[in-house]
């Protein structure tokens, strides 16, 4: 078993590693994605089927990317060599960083959307939102500076390291974000009308599920927690061999499960108490919520509160894709983590520019670029990393750890600090790890490449 180096970094307390890992778990997927497939599927109906799917699906492999993790003490591509080197299963971790480097290349720039949206209560308080979303997205002097700005606040939090960087900013930014999703919560739920919203939000109705539900609902719980690219592999990495994983990785599915949660009783009743439509989509968040916001009491407030806790969330995933990376360079090579975080930071920066040009700030980003039947350079990139290359990611991992390192190996591991992890529960989770996360994570994949999901 591979045991830590004398000068690895460590979290300085579990609140602290809970907070860091639910922050990278907490992100658009939740307060922007969430919501909007949520939407699109039915509403409460498939909030059942995805909290199913957290619990028996995501929480038994997310137990096996922190063990896998702590006991290497090394990111994704040392944790593998250190149970198979100089073989082909390194590749998987190779990709895990890799699929770091591209879904933060195009999500700092979604990011960047989301911060200059705090202020456009003040810019453009009166312009039709669907109007304005266009505009705003297409000009490139504003989309990458904005994207640049986001990159510059993850860099320096990451090149501060472990438990001065990205912990003590997590103590900070994660009870914000809290507070902030409780003001809007409030303001949402008391509108006229929002009666309707709670009722599609909290009454299942069955009769809407289908195939390609339950398969949404997987995808979405899955994603939703970052699994699949190494983020929990290198979190996991720097705890010490007497934490609790159970436990901890409990917290971390329970504190990223709440905040999707709450995330649904911001908008729906807000989207239904405006008369809006809650399947919109993607365009629910940057062009619907305006409408709503601008439609209410003290909407402008609300509009920049949303859009902050929105940054917030969106921060808090960009610093684990950047250390996924940086874990790397540390680990692997003789650079300085702060070296690393501003190579890496810089070199993700520029691969971001043609995701920032793609909204209509380039024709030949936007339109003429083609792949995989998808139509501009921000789409092409996420199919491919943040579908296809994550949902391969997790498929080869849980069989790595289930089958190669072995479920017996990755017991013994998750025993460590845990001491009531025996008999049944270990039968349980052996079962899952094994045969069930491998086959419903080999469903995502089909339904990402075929474009169901």
């Amino acid at each position: 078993m591979a045991t830590a180096t004398a000068d690895r970094e460590q979290w300085g307390s579990r609140i602290g590693f809970v907070l860091a890992a639910a922050g990278s778990a907490i992100g658009l997927g939740n307060i922007w994605r969430f919501p909007y497939i949520t939407g699109e599927n039915g509403g409460a109906a498939f909030v059942v089927l995805y909290l199913l799917c957290i619990a028996f699906i995501c929480l038994p492999y997310l137990f096996a990317e922190l063990a896998l993790g702590r006991n290497s003490q090394k990111n994704p591509v040392g944790a593998i060599a250190a149970i198979k080197a100089r073989t082909p299963w390194m590749l998987v971790g190779a990709l895990c960083v890799l699929t770091g480097v591209f879904i933060l290349s195009y999500y700092g720039v979604v990011a960047g959307w989301a911060f200059g949206y705090i202020f456009k209560g003040l810019v453009a308080p009166a312009t039709d939102a669907g109007t304005y979303f266009a505009s705003f997205i297409a000009d490139p002097w504003t989309v990458i500076p904005l994207m640049g700005f986001f990159m510059l606040f993850t860099i320096s939090i990451v090149a501060s390291g472990v438990e001065q960087g990205i912990e003590r900013a997590s103590k900070v930014l994660m009870p914000i974000l809290l507070v902030l999703i409780l003001v809007v919560i409030f303001r949402s739920v008391t509108l006229p009308g929002a009666g309707a919203g709670l009722e599609f939000y909290l009454n299942p109705d069955f009769s809407k599920v289908d195939g390609g539900v339950v398969l949404a609902a997987l995808g979405q719980a899955f994603f939703s927690l970052s699994l699949g690219m190494g983020a929990m592999i290198t979190y996991g990495s720097y705890l010490p061999k007497s934490e609790n994983l159970l436990v901890s990785g409990g917290y971390v599915a329970l504190f990223d499960t709440a905040i999707a949660l709450l995330a649904g009783l911001m908008i729906f009743p807000a989207v239904f108490a405006m008369g809006q439509n809650p399947s919109e989509g993607p365009a629910l968040v940057f062009v619907i919520l305006p409408e709503v916001f601008g439609a209410m009491p003290l909407g402008s407030f609300v509009g920049a509160v949303f859009f902050t806790l929105l940054s917030i969330a969106a921060l808090t995933s960009t610093v684990s894709l950047l250390e996924v990376v940086v874990s790397y360079f540390v680990d692997e090579t003789s650079w300085s983590r702060k070296k690393s975080a501003w190579l890496v930071g810089g070199f993700t920066f520029l691969v971001g520019v043609p995701s920032a040009l793609s909204q209509g700030g380039s024709d030949f980003f936007t339109n003429q670029l083609q792949l995989f039947g998808q139509t501009g350079f921000l789409n092409i990139m996420d199919y491919i990393w943040g579908n296809v290359s994550l949902a391969l990611g997790a498929l080869l991992l849980s069989i790595f750890v289930s089958w190669v390192w072995g479920a017996d190996a990755a017991v013994r591991e998750l025993q460590q600090g845990a001491d009531g992890f025996t008999g049944m529960a270990v039968a349980v989770w052996r079962f899952f790890v094994k045969y069930v996360c491998p086959l419903f994570i080999a469903a995502i994949l089909v339904g990402k490449v075929l474009g169901t999901i």
